[in-house]
């Protein structure tokens, strides 16, 4: 999406000079979202239809290439032979010469003016389970056509991490009649991400969906057909598939001049320019400051990649545009549909617009009487109103946030 939307953006605001764009998957670029939720759900429903248990891949709807989806066409609309875009797939960065304006690849040297770094991020694997067969990761097309037939069979699966893609893989496994299994280190459901008045809740969304939860379970191996908790206790699994995280794809940048945080990430500045000259990079693999949140951010979400090639577009073009988005993202989990904007931290102050029990909720985070961050559940006019609250730094009134009844927009001061 990074990579695409940079390209799209060029063009869209006025470069007219030569434009490539490297892949190093097969595939035409593809939306990532769907692969988690429609392409997953289509694709076992495709598979029992046609009779095509066996995991036969075939083509993406519509496309000469890719493994199948069913109806569910996740290829982007953009015409690249249109745009002028010199579109290489399959191929693989391998070095970088920031001085000598020079990328390295496995198809030979790509010579540049200016380049854009737009390389995601992958998978985190458990360790020492390299190449077990039957171990899942979710993050590619590939990845998803590969639990095809695991979801079309119906087979026990045991998904490690209870995280975002996680529950969204889970929802899919229970949809086309898989038991499912989740284990989760932390003591809950998005530790990580959210306190323990908002996930604590969540794991009733579980037990409705007919998912069997296991919290402080943290795994001590994996062995074929089988999943060996930390207290010794083991787990039959036709399948595991790992949601534990995403590392950004930047491990072949050694030693080329392009700084890295310590999470991995390229280190941008707020106009998306990296530590080598006439390098930029953009969405999963870059994190950048954040004046509005005094932190520096790294954002592994589709809005992120949307909003980022537009500024680093104008900046390479000669703008001087800073890059300080509120972070947007959604999950569709359990019957559920989650949104969360913003940013927020451990000293900001919460407040709950409804009770985490119900089908729909609000939590709210305010630093210092603004708005900072809003998770909604199924409440999707708090959404609303908080994306457009947010950006102006807009005060509020506690008492009237903290009632369910009144729209944030009424709270404002």
């Amino acid at each position: 999406m990074a990579g695409v939307q940079t390209a799209v953006e060029l063009r869209g605001q006025g470069w007219r000079g030569a434009l490539t764009l490297l892949g190093d998957e097969p595939h035409p670029p593809y939306d990532r979202p769907p692969l988690s939720k429609a392409v997953l759900l289509a694709a076992s429903a495709a598979t029992a239809g046609a009779g095509a248990a066996q995991g036969e891949a075939g083509p993406v709807a519509g496309s000469e290439t890719g493994p199948e989806t069913g109806p569910v066409d996740v290829r982007f609309d953009v015409d690249f032979a249109a745009l002028d875009v010199d579109l290489r797939l399959g191929v693989r960065a391998q070095r970088l010469d920031a001085a000598g304006h020079e990328l390295a690849t496995d198809a030979g040297p790509v010579p540049y003016d200016r380049l854009v770094l737009a390389t995601g991020a992958y998978a985190t694997a458990l360790p020492g389970t390299a190449g077990l067969p039957g171990v899942y990761p979710l993050r590619t097309l590939d990845d998803a056509a590969a639990l095809r037939p695991v979801l079309a069979g119906q087979r026990h699966v045991v998904v490690v991490g209870a995280g975002w893609i996680g529950a969204e893989f889970a929802t899919a496994a229970r949809q086309a009649g898989c038991p499912v299994t989740v284990v989760e280190a932390a003591d809950r459901p998005l530790a990580g991400a959210l306190p323990p008045e908002v996930t604590a809740p969540m794991r009733h969304w579980y037990e409705e969906a007919g998912v069997d939860l296991l919290t402080g379970s943290p795994v001590a191996a994996l062995e074929p057909g089988a999943v060996v908790l930390g207290d010794g206790s083991r787990l039959s699994a036709a399948a595991v598939v790992v949601g534990i995280g995403a590392r950004p794809a930047t491990g072949w940048l050694g030693g080329s001049g392009v700084a890295l945080d310590d999470r991995g990430a390229v280190r941008a500045d707020d106009r998306l320019r990296t530590t080598a000259q006439d390098v930029y990079a953009v969405g999963d693999c870059a994190s950048f400051p954040s004046a509005r949140y005094g932190e520096r951010l790294l954002v592994h979400h589709w809005d992120n990649a949307v909003q980022g090639p537009r500024t680093a577009a104008a900046n390479l073009l000669g703008g001087d545009e800073r890059y300080d988005p509120v972070p947007y993202f959604w999950s569709e989990q359990f019957g559920r549909f989650v949104q969360y904007a913003g940013h927020h931290g451990a000293a900001d102050a919460m407040l709950l617009r409804g009770d985490p029990a119900a089908p729909a909720w609000s939590a709210v985070w305010l630093r210092g009487g603004t708005l900072a961050a809003v998770l909604a559940v199924g409440r999707p006019r708090d959404m609303a109103q908080a994306r457009k609250l947010i950006p102006r730094g807009a005060a509020v009134d506690p008492a009237l946030v903290a009632d369910p009844a009144v729209p944030l927009k009424s709270a404002v001061v």
